[in-house]
């Protein structure tokens, strides 16, 4: 099927269809390097006691977690901006998931030894650079896959897949290399290399998922006949963000009000586990379980709130959303038993969904045509710029409540910080005016 600048595939179609499931697919193989690799197991592995002091492998990888990230600030906006210009979308998608995929397979030679330390800490911020170039150009497709009237539905059906995905992939590493139920090769533990197959399997399992979208998504057409030379990327990048201050400051706007509240939910999942584990008494299991239990959860969010954002709008999905969030928070810091934490931390859950996928498709609604991935690479930088908020607040309200509180007690604080960050996201948000609604 041939298409033109700004015609979406599924014009005449139903919004649930073989472009979809293709584009979705990406989600769900991408779900094991996020969620496997950076976020419960093998990061978990890499900061363990195999490689030395723990704090001191922690600083190493938040180190250059931090380089990756300023990487990423620097060079996602013009990837995204060459790729439109370009024509280029799906092929920076394929080769920035090929090497995400070797990046992740080659975890596999991370050996338990102080000496590897930086070794692995590296692949990680690798891992996490060419994870977001991909993600960039992937969030770009959403406008070819879908109309203004379906948007919502099909974002929202991407993050639940990758949800699913999530908790499969994890559901499969705990029962199949962390705590085997069945006796076999890869399941040993020597050279810790159970946790090595696990870089193998989640390499294998985002190349396996994503090549429906390889296969099936035709390439984007040229924004322009007239290509960039790389020395002049930033220059154009720039003199197109002062373009969208004169003629759509509504637009920049929402980067930045959604660059502080989305750091607030990365937050909820990042410090989830800590809090469930470090304020009320979970054990590693227990921590694996509720996290399987709210992707669930989160992804049955993602979908509902979807369809709403369709009905409604995605503006008022994330005020919605996000004034649940603060009243699910506020339960979790005053709950004084792991049960309060089961049904307010579900409850988190479940509005994170519809949060982050309406965010995605309330940028959609309002990005001129043919400029999808450079805006989408700005949406990346913009929240990349406020990373830092949601964990200084967190252990700076620790900090505060230390010699306040008896001992054991000061983490719960923490919950405040990421609430002040939702509320601060809520109320930058609120000015901004809603996308007009399309059928």
């Amino acid at each position: 099927m041939e298409i033109t600048q700004g015609q979406s595939l599924v014009a005449r179609e139903k919004w649930l269809n073989k472009y979809t499931w293709a584009w979705a697919s990406w989600d769900w193989g991408q779900a094991a390097v996020n969620a496997v690799m950076i976020t419960f197991v093998f990061t978990v592995y890499l900061t363990s006691e195999l490689f030395g002091d723990t704090d001191y492998a922690s600083l190493v990888l938040s180190q250059a977690l931090a380089i990756g990230g300023v990487a990423i600030a620097l060079l996602v906006p013009i990837t995204g901006l060459r790729a439109d210009v370009a024509g280029r979308r799906k092929l920076w998608i394929i080769v920035n998931t090929l090497i995400l995929v070797a990046i992740c397979a080659a975890c596999f030679f991370v050996y338990p030894d102080p000496s590897y330390l930086w070794f692995g800490a590296i692949l990680i911020a690798a891992m996490s650079v060419f994870s977001e170039f991909a993600g960039v150009n992937y969030n770009a497709v959403l406008n070819q896959i879908s109309t203004k009237a379906t948007v919502g539905k099909v974002s929202g059906f991407g993050w639940g897949m990758g949800y699913v995905g999530g908790i499969l992939a994890l559901a499969l590493v705990l029962f199949g290399f962390v705590q085997p139920i069945v006796d076999w090769p890869g399941a040993s533990t020597d050279q810790s290399l159970n946790l090595r197959w696990v870089a193998l399997f989640s390499a294998a399992w985002c190349l396996l998922f994503a090549l429906p979208l390889f296969f099936v998504i035709p390439e984007a057409p040229a924004s322009s006949s007239k290509k960039i030379p790389l020395s002049q990327s930033y220059k154009v990048l720039l003199k197109n963000i002062m373009e969208l201050w004169r003629s759509d400051r509504n637009l920049l706007f929402f980067l930045c009000s959604s660059a502080v509240f989305r750091d607030g939910l990365a937050a909820i999942f990042t410090f989830g586990g800590v809090i469930a584990a470090g304020t009320f008494g979970f054990t590693m299991t227990e921590v694996i379980i509720f996290a399987i239990v709210g992707n669930v959860v989160a992804a049955l969010g993602a979908v509902l709130g979807g369809r709403v954002d369709d009905w409604l709008g995605p503006k008022a999905v994330i005020v919605g959303s996000l004034i649940g969030l603060l009243v699910a928070g506020a339960g979790v810091f005053f709950s004084p038993e792991a049960s309060g934490f089961w049904i307010f931390g579900l409850l988190l859950c479940l509005f994170v969904g519809p949060a982050q996928a309406a965010s995605r498709s309330y940028l959609s609604r309002l990005i001129p045509e043919g400029r999808e991935g450079e805006l989408f690479g700005l949406y990346a930088t913009t929240g990349r710029a406020v990373s830092f908020l949601a964990p200084a607040l967190f252990a700076g309200a620790i900090a505060i409540a230390t010699p306040l509180v008896d001992s054991g007690q000061a983490q719960r604080y923490g919950i405040l910080g990421i609430l002040l960050v939702l509320a601060l996201g809520l109320l930058l948000l609120l000015p901004i005016r809603s996308p007009r609604k399309s059928s």
